[in-house]
Formats: structure tokens, sequence, C-alpha cells
């Protein structure tokens, strides 16, 4: 008992302080000691009880299993993990046995998935899992914990703190079950494996409150992608109370390295990211159910949805308003109060998207203040493009063409200089990115500008300046999304890869459309604009003909495209014949 004790101590804890230099240092010698009991135990066989020796002689297996697999030597660790259910496949559903059997599993199931063998440690894991099951079903008293079988009458451990134990080994199971599912991507099992992972964790206190936090705040993510908003907002909800328990809880040394401070800072920002998604994907989900055909805010469908929400109110009474998937009394309270942050309905109107979009903004700070340009180029400007994505579906919201103009202008203002700070060699699909969103940005204010100017009696020059200017912008980027198609002899692919075939025709089709809206007085240079305009749209509806997969991607702007190759010409010599009326 003392030497199996020992073993434990330096496995466990001493290991910690291994020097980086003979990192398995404390394994190795207690693997040592592991192995003297084995020896001991092999003497004693003559004389003692079968049964018990068997049990004692899986507990060392086992020990020695992890041992192994710990100083990655998968091979050896397999092996001993394998004799230990040898040795218990007879007893396994006994009080003394079975939860030392799970973790066997639980450890064969690592080991597999270690190997990159999926299916094998899904075998395993489900296997452990069924047999949890099963005892629960026909014993459920808390069994032994496997250290027991080396303790002295007098140590053994309480019902409460036995059962602790089991459960938490259980929680393993499920954990690493939601892993296995995730890689076989079956999403749903993975989501549902993950969702009991965290409520168990929290019921039997057995968490990290980083780890926790993080998981619970990336289970939010499939809820979002089903649209499930409530659920979403109570795992992020929740994953931002337990983070807050991270700053409090002091650490085994307690004298945090600046290691553990940035590991920190770095999970705090990643949580804020998920709440950014959140805030987006919820402003988002809400345009497209109030949007018309041409992605204008239908007033009509706006009263229909407020009339039904206020129906859906007076009847709350029978629905769930709430979703509690973790509770735990104590921090129940806690996570109600973050949920009132921020709704979880589909914002209706202005004022209840600005709410979504305020809290959106705060997270976007927060997540900025750790991704830092600096070190972070990638994840900072991923942080700046969803701010810009906040500023853009809150514009839809916005009935006022001016003001809606100064919000597209501040995505501007933070993507431009970004843009201009980026090596094109280095990041080349962040640049397009960019390059496609600026494009697309000037020419949603030029069209916003042509709107404005409409209503006015006659177009003044200071709004004809701006119309230009801004047309002229779209054009200048969307020219350089596609020159970065180009070869490097400079030459435009005869055939688009699937992922640029839709971004470059819609960049040929608005350009089409952008030399179709400048405005000039000068004769000539209407009939060159119009020329320019003409060869954009027949680039399209000649591509389409070449290559009649495309249609697909690009119905719409096929449609008009057709429809100005056809109109074009015959505007084009009525124009000629004003200007030279004696050719």
């Amino acid at each position: 008992c003392e030497k199996f004790r020992t073993a434990r101590a330096l496995s466990d804890v001493e290991s910690r302080k291994d020097p980086e230099t003979e990192p398995y240092r404390s394994k190795y010698s207690a693997r040592a000691l592991l192995q003297e009991v084995k020896q001991q135990l092999s003497a004693a066989e003559e004389g003692g009880e079968a049964r018990l020796l068997a049990v004692r002689r899986a507990v060392l297996e086992y020990e020695l299993g992890v041992n192994h697999t710990d100083t990655e030597e998968l091979s050896a660790g397999e092996e001993h993990l394998q004799r230990c259910t040898q040795l218990l496949e007879p007893h396994r559903l006994s009080p003394d046995c079975v939860s030392l059997y799970i973790q066997a599993q639980n450890n064969l199931g690592i080991l597999w998935s270690e190997r990159d063998e999926i299916k094998t440690a899904q075998t395993y894991l489900e296997s452990a899992e069924a047999l949890y099951n099963q005892y629960m079903k026909e014993d459920g008293n808390p069994p032994l914990d496997p250290s027991e079988h080396f303790m002295a009458e007098e140590e053994k451990l309480t019902d409460q703190e036995r059962s602790k134990r089991f459960e938490k080994a259980y929680t393993h199971t499920l954990y690493y079950l939601a892993q296995v599912y995730q890689h076989l991507e079956m999403i749903e099992k993975a989501a549902q494996y993950c969702h009991t992972t965290l409520k168990r964790q929290l019921e039997y206190c057995g968490y990290y409150p980083v780890e926790w936090a993080f998981n619970a705040a990336t289970l939010s993510q499939y809820y979002l992608s089903k649209q499930c908003f409530m659920e979403a907002r109570h795992c992020l909800a929740a994953a931002s109370v337990i983070f807050s328990q991270a700053g409090q809880v002091p650490s085994a040394e307690d004298n945090e390295t600046e290691q553990d401070q940035q590991y920190l800072r770095q999970r705090k920002a990643e949580i804020a990211r998920f709440w950014i998604k959140y805030c987006l994907n919820l402003l988002q989900s809400a345009r497209q159910l109030l949007e018309d055909n041409i992605g204008e805010l239908d007033p009509d469908r706006q009263l229909e949805l407020k009339a039904q929400r206020k129906k859906e109110e007076d009847e709350k009474e029978k629905g769930r308003k709430k979703a509690v998937l973790f509770g735990t009394s104590d921090i129940c309270d806690s996570v109600l109060a973050m949920e009132e942050k921020v709704s979880s309905m589909y914002p209706l109107d202005f004022q209840e998207a600005r709410e979504i979009f305020l809290v959106g903004q705060n997270y976007v700070q927060e997540a900025k203040e750790f991704f830092q340009v600096d070190g972070y180029v990638t994840d900072h400007i991923k942080i700046v493009q969803d701010h810009s994505a906040l500023f853009k579906v809150l514009a839809f919201f916005e009935e006022d063409y001016e003001r809606r103009c100064k919000m597209h202008k501040r995505r501007i203002d933070m993507l431009e200089p970004l843009y201009a700070d980026l090596n094109p060699q280095y990041y080349l699909l962040i640049s397009r990115q960019l390059q496609f969103e600026l494009a697309n940005t000037y020419y949603e204010m030029m069209d916003l500008k042509v709107a404005i100017g409409n209503r006015l009696e006659e177009l003044d020059s200071h709004t004809i300046k701006k119309i230009n200017s801004l047309a002229q912008l779209a054009i200048k980027y969307y020219e350089l999304f596609l020159d970065s198609l180009r070869n490097p002899d400079k030459v435009f692919p005869e055939q688009l890869g699937e992922d640029v075939l839709r971004p470059a025709m819609v960049a040929k089709f608005h350009i089409a459309r952008l030399y179709g809206k400048l405005i000039t007085s000068d004769g000539k240079k209407q009939l060159e604009n119009m020329q320019t305009s003409l060869e954009y749209y027949t680039f399209l509806v000649d591509y389409c003909e070449k290559y009649p997969d495309a249609v697909r991607a690009i119905e719409t702007e096929l449609e008009l495209s057709k429809e100005m190759v056809g109109l074009l010409p015959t505007r084009m010599k009525r124009l000629r014949a004003k200007l030279y009326p004696l050719i």
C-alpha cells in the first residue's frame, strides 16, 4: 500500500515539477515502484484469495497502462490496459470492479483516438457508457474507487466520495464521446454529449472554470447554427459567469506565471468573439425575416412580426421563456442577470437592433484588446470584419439614407487602413475578402447617394461629384479583386474556380452597373462609359454560354446582363446620332 501510494504521488504531484530536460523523471520512478508491487503480488499468489489478487493486479495493470500512455509509449500502454480489462471481465459489474473497468475503457478510448483510430475509440467509450448505465440500473450503490484496493480499512472512502469519483469517471466517458462524435461529424450527438458533460461537471464541481467556460461558449455555436438563440445566449451567459470565477480561484501554486495570465486573457477574448457571433447572427437572422425581394425592410412584414410577438408574449406562461441548461441555484441568478443584458428575440426595428449592436460592439473592443494587429493579424482582421458586418446589418434597420451612409463610411474607415498595411503575397485570401468588402461598401454608398439625389429637384454639383467618386472607388476595389485572380503573367483565368466564381461575376456585373451610373455632361465620355459597361455585361453572358454550369451561381445577374446587352447598343446608337449628326 505504501509503495502504491508513493507511486501515485510521484505520478500525480511530483511529475509537475520535473525539469524540462527530464520531463518524465517522476513517471519513470513511479513505474519502477508499480513493477515492484506487481512482483510482490505474484509472490503472494500461492496463499491469497484469487479474486482479490486478480482485482489488485488489474489496478496495477491500469496504473501501468496510464503511466506508459503518459510517457507516450502507446503500445505498452495498450497492453497493460488490455490486461486490466481481461482480468476484470468476469466481474466487471461488481461494485469493486465497475469503476476501474470503466476507467480502463476510457483510457483505451483516449489511446485509440490519439492514434487517429476514431472508430475503435468509439467502441471502447460506448461500451464504458453502456456498462455505467447497466450498473446503475442493476445495482446503483456507490462502487469502490480503484485506489481503495491498496488502502487500509480505516482509510476507505465514504459513500459520498465514492459516488463523486464514479460519476467523475462517467463524465469523462461522455466528454471523450463528445469529441469522438465531433470527429465523426455526428454534430447533433456531439452537441448533446458536450451539453451533458458540462452540466455534470457543474453538478459535481469537477471542472476548471476557464476550460469549462470556453467549452460552453463553443457549444453556443451549435445552437446558433440551429437558430436557437435562447439556448445559445444561455451557454454564453453561463460561460461568462463561470469564467469570472477563474480570477477568484487561487491556483495550486498561486504564483501565476505571465503565461497563465496570457492564457486567461486569450480565453476571455475568445469568449468575447463567441458573443460577437451571437449578436451578429441574431441581427442577420432578423434581417432575413424582414427583407423584401430587393433587400429593403418590408414594413408590412415588420407589423406582422410585431403583432405575432405581442401575441406570443401574452401567452408566455405556456411556453418556456428561459432555457435552463446549466443550473445549480447559486450560479442561476448570475446567469439570469447576464442573460438580461441582451435579447434573444429577433430585433424588429432600429431601436431593438441598436441594443444588440452595442453589446456586440463592446465585445469587439474586448476581443481586440487581446488580438492586436501585432502578432495576431488574421484574428484581428476577422474581428474587425465582424465589426463591419455589425454596422452593415444595423444599416439595414436605419430608415434615414444619410445616416445609413454614415454607417457604411464607418466600415470603410475601419477596413481601409487594414487593407493598406496588408501584404497580399502572404495574406492573399484575406486581402481578397477586404477588396471585395470595400468595393461592396462603396457600391452600397453610391446607390444610397443616387437614391438621395433622386429625391432632389435637380442634382447639384456636390452630389454628382460624390456619386462619381464613390463609383470610382468601388470600381477601383473590384478591379483590384479581379486582378488578384490573374496569373503571374497577368492573364485572367480562362475558367474560374468554384470558390471565386460568384464573387468574380458579381464584381464584373457591379463594374458594368457602376460605369452606367457615372454622371458626365461630356457626351463622348458618356459613350466610352457605355462601351465599357457593355463589355463587362458581355463578359458575363459569354462566360455562361461557354460554361453553362456557372449559370446557377449568378442567375439574377445573368438575366439583367442579357437585358443590358440587348438594350445598350441601341442607346449608344441614339447617343452617337445626337453627337455626330452628320456621320
